[in-house]
């Protein structure tokens, strides 16, 4: 599937230091994806420097191709995720 990232998601991946490979990675093989407001939000648990982050991938589904709208990184995991991690 084709993505266009927004001026937003890559403002936020720069800042957040999150790549493009890694984004584009999760939206290939996400552990979960829930689907809030007409927007698709891609979801993986990944260990950085041995801490458990989630990382979590807005998509505007209804932009042809699929827009990526904001992308960013929690360590707060529990709040949002419903797959196993331990």
């Amino acid at each position: 599937m084709d993505y266009i990232f927004s001026m937003h998601s890559l403002e936020q991946m720069k800042h957040r230091n999150i790549s493009k490979e890694t984004v584009l990675s999760i939206l290939r093989n996400p552990d979960e994806i829930k689907i809030e407001n007409g927007k698709k939000i891609y979801q993986s648990v990944v260990t950085e420097v041995e801490k458990k982050y989630l990382f979590r991938i807005f998509v505007n589904i209804q932009n042809r191709p699929n827009k990526i709208i904001t992308v960013y990184k929690t360590s707060n995991i529990k709040k949002y995720y419903e797959g196993k991690i331990w």
